[in-house]
């Protein structure tokens, strides 16, 4: 059996350090978080506490999940990826995606909400030559860059890991031309399997035989009581998202008894993820719970399959 490495998203904007360390004491591979500039429920900068959090480790792997990129400068972007890479000694894996469910964002950050993918697009370019090249030119829709050098470089050879999300064919074709890794949100197994399948034949067309990392995104509740665990993830997805979560529960999120997530972790694994970012769905009192649960009764059942596979 393949590996299966396992992230889990941290809730919380403060106590990064505190959570940070937990994470890594649990046995997660990853820590990662969010961003957003507005949102419906406070959310934290990316870059900000993954920095908190690199200092508060030692070899847990950071991820943002995910930078929103069209709402940065493409070279701000890039200096704060290389920064945090160093700072880290190689442990940042860089989440990205458009965004654009909050228009209101875009606008007060003086980007055009239509201009999103074509600017993510652009800036993962700058990135590429900026983290492998010095006098860099570029003369692009958005940026011109006239000969210069980013230094320091990231500490990983040619930058860090770069996963892109999203749920639609645009986002395929980027993780196909730019991406490490894929790392697709509220998915069905079906879905991912059909997204695999799909950014291989792009990636081959891009002319690059290197596969795409498959990953996942996906919210969580674990409970030793299965209705419990609905009803909490319900609770808090729809707070989170503004809407009504609760016949999508059993569609994009897994919730249940340990053994119920189990179950769900297989479906998805059975259609190709090899990384799965988990993120909390539940009210505050019961995420540090919650996140035990699942590391100490679910996820062991896959650790110990990929040490028999080996």
């Amino acid at each position: 059996m393949t590996k299966i490495e396992f992230g889990l998203s941290m809730r919380r904007s403060d106590r990064i350090a505190e959570q940070a360390k937990a994470i890594e004491s649990l046995g997660y591979d990853y820590a990662t978080t969010g961003e957003h500039v507005f949102f419906h429920v406070p959310t934290a900068n990316a870059f900000i506490s993954l920095a908190v959090a690199a200092g508060a480790t030692t070899h847990l792997k950071l991820m943002s999940t995910i930078t929103l990129l069209p709402l940065y400068p493409a070279v701000l972007a890039a200096k704060q990826v290389a920064a945090l890479d160093v700072a880290s000694g190689g442990r940042f894996h860089l989440g990205v995606g458009v965004g654009g469910e909050i228009p209101k964002e875009f606008e007060a950050c003086g980007v055009p909400v239509n201009e999103r993918g074509a600017r993510t697009n652009e800036a993962l370019e700058i990135m590429r030559r900026l983290f492998t090249e010095d006098d860099v030119h570029f003369n692009g829709k958005f940026n011109t860059l006239s000969g210069v050098t980013l230094a320091p470089k990231p500490v990983q050879k040619t930058g860090p890991p770069i996963w892109v999300s999203g749920r639609k064919e645009a986002a395929w074709r980027r993780t196909a031309r730019y991406g490490t890794g894929w790392l697709p949100y509220m998915y069905t197994p079906e879905m991912l399997e059909n997204s695999n399948e799909q950014i291989s034949k792009y990636r081959h067309d891009e002319g690059n035989e290197v596969p795409v990392d498959p990953g996942l995104f996906i919210f969580f509740c674990c409970h030793e009581d299965n209705e419990k665990a609905i009803e909490y993830a319900n609770e808090r997805l729809s707070k989170q998202y503004n809407q009504d979560f609760t016949k999508m529960i059993d569609k994009y999120a897994i919730a249940g008894d340990p053994d119920r997530c189990v179950a769900r972790l297989n479906e998805y694994v059975e259609a190709g993820a090899r990384t799965i970012i988990l993120s909390a769905a539940s009210p505050m009192h019961y995420i540090e719970e919650t996140e035990r649960l699942m590391a100490r009764e679910v996820l062991p059942r896959f650790k110990s399959l990929d040490e028999m596979a080996r």
